[in-house]
């Protein structure tokens, strides 16, 4: 059995007791057509993704210490799709149905960090089921958004310096990132937007 990350994705745990991430390159990901285009990645989108890229690194091999010390306890949720596809909730609240929820594997496609939200787009082993997790990490994952066999754009509403709102004049809200997987499944999907 391997201890509570694998070498993909070192960690160790600070005085404070947060979880530390050297980033490295994951053998799962390929760079996305958002890093290519924005190479200015930051310090915490890169830390973000390796939190989350370390949560499926944990989720692989099951190990429920490493998913504890990853997700916060209180951990907020949101799910789009089809009930019978909630594998996560399932696998993570000790719910899942050996025969059908722990046979599900996500295998990540692409990952992209915008400041604290890392957007993860993969698909099931058969390619029919796509899927896209919007996580918020603030050292640990404190919040997630599920997409199953959904179209999803993400955008970004208002400024990006919080120091005042009231000139915006524009409601442009140029898209950041879109799913690619929906029309890979061969199948139509509904459309989501969501604005960070």
């Amino acid at each position: 059995m391997m201890g509570p990350l694998s070498m993909a994705s070192p960690a160790m745990i600070s005085a404070k007791g947060l979880l530390l991430l050297k980033a490295t390159p994951h053998p799962y990901f390929f760079p996305s057509s958002d890093e290519l285009a924005n190479p200015q990645k930051t310090l915490e989108e890169t830390q973000n993704e390796g939190v989350v890229i370390a949560l499926y690194d944990a989720l692989k091999i099951h190990d429920a210490e490493a998913v504890q010390k990853i997700l916060a306890p209180d951990l907020e949720w949101w799910f789009h799709g089809p009930p019978s596809h909630q594998f996560l909730m399932r696998l993570l609240t000790g719910s899942a149905e050996e025969d059908t929820d722990t046979s599900f594997t996500f295998l990540p496609h692409r990952i992209s960090a915008f400041g604290s939200t890392v957007l993860v787009e993969g698909f099931d082993q058969t390619r029919t089921i796509a899927w896209v997790h919007a996580w918020t990490v603030d050292g640990i994952i404190t919040q997630v958004r599920e997409y199953f066999n959904t179209s999803l754009t993400v955008t970004r509403f208002g400024k990006t310096d919080k120091s005042d709102y009231s000139s915006i004049t524009s409601l442009h809200c140029p898209s950041l990132w879109e799913s690619s997987l929906p029309n890979r499944v061969g199948k139509s999907v509904p459309g989501l937007v969501l604005a960070i």
